[in-house]
């Protein structure tokens, strides 16, 4: 079978290189470029990517092999319909490595095309690092490479004010946008760069907040044979995603003219505050998540699909966001519940096989911030705690126990937790071990035992777990 090539397709007129993207893994690949082709094809967007690699020491060879070209293919249900799409990704021009070649890392900042910075650097990559010690030798962070590359575009086109960027952070943490450039200042200023330029970065370029979602599992390795029979040709770097999409983008009127993703009939928001999408994905999203895990777990269920088949565990799961969750948000009823109705699919795909045991890594950390603030919001509108949510804290306690009915139970967090929670399951009785914990600030941010009633319930919960069989 022929190795996917320009060679081996129709020719293709260039489109300008308008986009400058830091990292080539499969999200990007599957979320940005993808959507960034839609809209070429769409002909709301006129523009290419070039990607650069910022970790990696070496050039992606298999990208280069294929001359940048590669399949999304998108695996799931859209609206109960099995879907199965396959798009041709052509919108990336080229690759540069930053450690293979220095100057011709910096001389992309001379394209006077480009107008947009993509990046997801990992949660960690966002940083400023004081032993990076200038802009002529390659800094050990994303900001500072980035910093150096757009002192060479300040210096190139002598601080024209037409030739600022706009920079769309995909990193998950909170205020992307601020943050990336509050680093690139601190170097402005560590390396005692000219004042213009740092002005021309603040007011000639725009920093984007953003917030994305999308489950790109990557290199479909279990059906790639398959895949390439029916796209006829040998692709190895094709990245398989779920259809839903969803990219919120808080900015400028000028970010939406330019980069209308929106009008290519992507699930693309430009809005005034991100906040709430964020609080919308946290406690809806990742809150249905945590929620029903250790209780799917102590019910013998192991995997996302199993958990929202089973009929107990799916009513469990959309009461406790329906009725529990979704109540307790300050955003409009039918946005919540269409979030809410995309999210169940989204974990029934049947092709992302999702093993609950991987999303209980850290259930404390995550109880405490998707969906400790639902059940204390429910308690402050409703004055009575909510039935499912407390079952879930019960069963979080239960499962934090390492052993239920003879079962052991996959535990995996801090030491210091497991051994506390070892040593609160040793008390005399159920209501001891729940005032124990709720108690621990360390955990939840307060002591819970503050709260009228919230021991009993967990207590009374923990209790109907334990004598279950």
């Amino acid at each position: 079978m022929q190795l996917l090539s320009k060679t081996a397709l129709p020719h293709t007129s260039p489109r300008p290189v308008k986009i400058l993207q830091f990292g080539n893994g499969n999200f990007l690949r599957g979320f940005t470029d993808w959507m960034v082709e839609k809209s070429n094809q769409a002909e709301v967007f006129d523009g290419d990517i070039h990607i650069v690699q910022v970790h990696s020491k070496s050039a992606n060879n298999p990208m280069k092999d294929q001359d940048c070209l590669f399949h999304v293919i998108e695996q799931g249900l859209k609206n109960g319909e099995l879907v199965q799409e396959s798009t041709l990704v052509t919108c990336v021009a080229g690759i540069t490595n930053v450690f293979e070649d220095y100057e011709e890392y910096l001389k992309l900042g001379e394209n006077p095309d480009l107008r947009f910075v993509v990046s997801n650097t990992t949660e960690a990559g966002i940083v400023f690092d004081q032993t990076d010690h200038s802009a002529d030798s390659i800094s050990k962070t994303f900001p500072g490479k980035l910093t150096a590359l757009l002192y060479h575009r300040f210096k190139t086109f002598d601080g024209d004010a037409s030739k600022g960027l706009i920079f769309l952070p995909c990193e998950l943490i909170e205020g992307n946008g601020d943050a990336l450039k509050e680093c690139i200042q601190k170097y402005i200023l560590f390396w005692k760069l000219p004042a213009e330029f740092s002005e021309w970065i603040d007011w000639k370029n725009i920093f984007c907040n953003t917030l994305v979602d999308r489950i790109v599992p990557g290199f479909p390795k279990g059906s790639i044979e398959e895949i390439q029979e029916k796209l006829g040709y040998k692709d190895n770097m094709a990245v398989m995603v779920e259809p839903y999409h969803f990219w919120a983008i808080e900015g400028a009127d000028t970010v939406k003219k330019e980069f209308a993703l929106d009008k290519a009939g992507l699930n693309v928001k430009f809005v005034d505050n991100l906040a709430p999408f964020r609080t919308q994905k946290v406690r809806i999203l990742n809150g249905g998540h945590t929620s029903m895990v250790p209780y799917a777990y102590l019910k013998g269920l192991r995997t996302v699909r199993e958990a929202v088949e089973n009929p107990e565990i799916g009513a469990f799961l959309k009461e406790a966001i329906y009725e529990e969750i979704i109540p307790t948000l300050d955003m409009p009823q039918k946005e919540l519940e269409q979030f809410a109705n995309d999210v169940l699919e989204r974990f029934a795909n049947p092709f992302i096989v999702h093993e609950l045991k991987s999303i209980a890594l850290n259930s404390i950390s995550k109880f405490k911030v998707r969906v400790l603030p639902s059940l204390l919001a429910y308690y402050e509108l409703k004055k009575v705690w909510p039935e499912k949510l407390t079952l879930s804290f019960a069963a979080l306690l239960v499962f934090y126990k390492g052993n239920y009915n003879g079962v052991e139970t996959p535990v995996n967090d801090n030491p210091t937790i497991i051994s506390e929670f070892n040593a609160a399951w040793k008390l005399g009785s159920t209501k001891e071990t729940v005032e124990k914990l709720l108690s621990e600030r360390s955990y939840w941010g307060e002591d819970l035992r503050n709260y009228d009633g919230l021991v009993e319930a967990v207590s009374e919960s923990v209790d109907q777990l334990l004598q279950a069989k």
